[in-house]
Parts: C-alpha cells; structure tokens; sequence
C-alpha cells in the first residue's frame, strides 16, 4: 500500500473509513487523501446539485483535523458527482492502489433500492478496496 484514498462522508461509515485508513497509512506509510463527493442527479439542468457542496467541504475540513491529530497528513478531494463511480474515477487517475470506504450496514431491499457505494466500489475499482464496516 503506497497510495490510500478514503471515501468520506461525515457520516458514521465514513469515520470507520478515516478510521482504518488512518491506520492502513500509519502501518504502511502511504500517502493518505480523503475525499468527499457531492452527490449530483440528473434534472431539468442537466444536473442538479443533490446535497450541499458546504457540507462536504466541512467534512473534510473535520476529516483532515482528526487525521492531522494523529500525526498524519492528507490531501483532500472535493469532486461532485456520482459517489461511486466518481471515486472509481478519482482513484484511477490518481494512482491510488487502495481505496477505504465505509459501508452503511444496507440489507438487501435496501441496497437495491437505494444502491450501494461500497459494493459497487469494491465490485469494480481497479484498486484494492477496503469496506469498514
């Protein structure tokens, strides 16, 4: 592990993911970035933003204090777009040989429904992929 990229949400799944990658980088001494991406959906306008820009920058401004306390630094990432397939993106022009995401515990109606990132992540990125669960 020379490259880790953390999917980062704020959220719960998205602390076990800082969590673990803070870890996977300190025991391997790779280069950390965490991401945030603001979620975007088709629309009227060709896209709509679906969650607020603001809050994804906070998040990572918070993600990058707690992984600033534990001796260590990382770049952050703020794209827009569809989380899963704009993580596989970024980790691929990037360079990234792991990605850490967080898995919000779905069960099965609710991953159809809803979709997951984490398995659609770990089912096709290029990289290895670490689902904190």
């Amino acid at each position: 592990m020379k490259k880790i990229l953390i999917a980062y949400e704020g959220e719960e799944p998205g602390q076990r993911a800082l969590q673990q990658g803070a870890d996977l980088a300190r025991a391997f001494g790779a280069d950390l970035s965490v991401m945030s991406v603001t979620p975007w959906r088709r629309g009227r306008v060709p896209l709509d933003p679906w969650d607020d820009a603001e809050a994804h920058a906070k998040a990572l401004k918070a993600a990058a204090t707690w992984v600033s306390h534990r001796g260590l630094t990382a770049e952050l990432l703020s794209p827009a777009g569809d989380p899963a397939q704009t993580i596989e993106e970024v980790a691929k022009a990037g360079a990234f040989d792991t990605i850490v995401v967080g898995s919000r515990g779905l069960g099965s109606m609710s991953r159809f429904m809803q979709g997951s990132v984490s398995e659609h992540v770990a089912t096709n990125a290029k990289a290895s992929v670490v689902v904190a669960r």
